[in-house]
């Protein structure tokens, strides 16, 4: 049998040593810059589960904010999108009335192409999407909630061309907009009545189609070509400006509701960054890894595998006539 020589045998031991030293470095290094043990098997030993549990819950936290961030970015953009519109119409209906109040023609034509252009700006903000997400179309998510303005308008005037009598264009304007089957929901509004999502607004809420029908018809009451009916009968038009004044506080009214949604969910996120630090803290003592102490024992290690090369080096050289000589 042959016998390897003694310096081969202690070579092979300082290989060995070389290689361990080497996967400490790894690991020393890694935890000095994690500032977590690399190997939490062995570290926790029985406690993994405890720790694994801690991590879970701070996982399940992360989530957890990221769907209020969603929720909270959805109603930031509902909350612009209706200030949008209530600004918008804001003062025509007293714009209108005082035109009223002095018979001035020409002003009444000016309030009504104002009132025009604010209505397709109103449509415009109602067509809002968050992502690909329209948030004015209830649970139609996918589809833009509403036309052009200028289809809504050929609609009321084709109504007050109809009716006889103001108590019939009435009668005729809340089917429009206030029955399932109305025009509104048929020929204009493409989202859905309601919506699963509580935070939700709809173009089909009563606030909004109460401010969009007094605007519209605010809009086809300019002297110039308005429908007879309408021109004939000033009420019409001045129900109209109240129509708008009762939608503007409606509106507010949509808002002021979301904006405690919103408080909420700022309760909520403060919640979670509680209970995200009590987790953290939990995982942090059973896992953390002190990183000036990873770092000293990185610096041993680092002379002790410099130690063992050097040591290697001197026993590959080493035979029975340099240790004669």
């Amino acid at each position: 049998m042959r016998i390897p020589p003694p310096n081969s045998l202690i070579s092979a031991q300082f290989t060995q040593n070389i290689t361990d030293l080497r996967q400490s470095i790894s690991q020393t290094a890694e935890e000095a810059t994690t500032g977590r043990y690399s190997d939490l098997a062995a570290h926790l030993s029985g406690r993994v589960g405890t720790a694994m549990l801690s991590q879970k819950a701070v996982d399940d936290i992360a989530f957890q904010r990221e769907k209020l961030s969603y929720r909270e970015g959805r109603l930031d953009v509902t909350q612009q999108s209706l200030k949008a519109v209530h600004d918008r119409a804001s003062g025509l209906d007293v714009s209108m009335r005082s035109a009223l109040g002095t018979g001035d023609l020409l002003y009444q034509g000016t309030v009504a192409r104002d009132a025009e252009a604010a209505l397709a700006d109103v449509f415009s903000a109602l067509n809002v999407r968050f992502g690909e997400r329209y948030l004015f179309a209830g649970d139609a998510t996918a589809t833009q909630p509403l036309p052009s303005a200028e289809d809504l308008l050929t609609d009321m005037r084709a109504m007050a061309d109809a009716a006889t009598t103001p108590g019939d264009f009435a009668t005729a304007l809340d089917t429009y907009f206030n029955t399932p089957g109305g025009g509104w929901q048929q020929t204009i509004y493409q989202g859905t009545p309601g919506s699963s999502d509580p935070d939700a607004v709809t173009a089909a809420d009563p606030a909004l189609t109460e401010l969009i029908s007094g605007l519209a018809i605010l809009a086809i009451s300019n002297p110039v070509n308005s429908p007879a009916l309408i021109a004939q009968n000033p009420d019409i038009t001045d129900l109209a400006a109240a129509r708008i004044t009762s939608g503007l506080s409606s509106v507010t009214n949509v808002r002021a509701d979301r904006g405690v949604m919103q408080e909420q969910l700022q309760v909520q996120k403060e919640a979670l960054d509680v209970e995200e630090t009590i987790f953290t803290n939990a995982f942090n003592a059973l896992t953390a890894r002190d990183q000036y102490e990873a770092a000293s024992a990185l610096k041993d290690l680092e002379a002790a595998l410099e130690a063992s090369y050097l040591l290697t080096s001197r026993l590959s050289s080493l035979s029975l006539l340099n240790f004669l000589r």
